[in-house]
């Protein structure tokens, strides 16, 4: 490695599908992707927006 800044590239995991389609290939992702949170439900219950129609049940008819 000759140049210093070549270290500090990233690259993106392999993705499937294309267009609004393409997504991230679980297969080829890993904990060193960062595919780990642990305090993912906490956040979305903390920042989920409040819904007050699911509240009332959605077959209202």
């Amino acid at each position: 490695m000759s140049n210093p800044l070549d270290k500090a590239t990233s690259k993106a995991p392999p993705t499937l599908g294309e267009g609004c389609l393409s997504r991230y290939d679980p297969d080829a992702l890993s904990p060193d992707d960062g595919t780990e949170f642990e305090g993912a439900s906490q956040l979305w219950e903390q920042v989920k927006p409040v819904d007050e129609d699911a509240s009332s049940g959605l077959d209202s008819q």
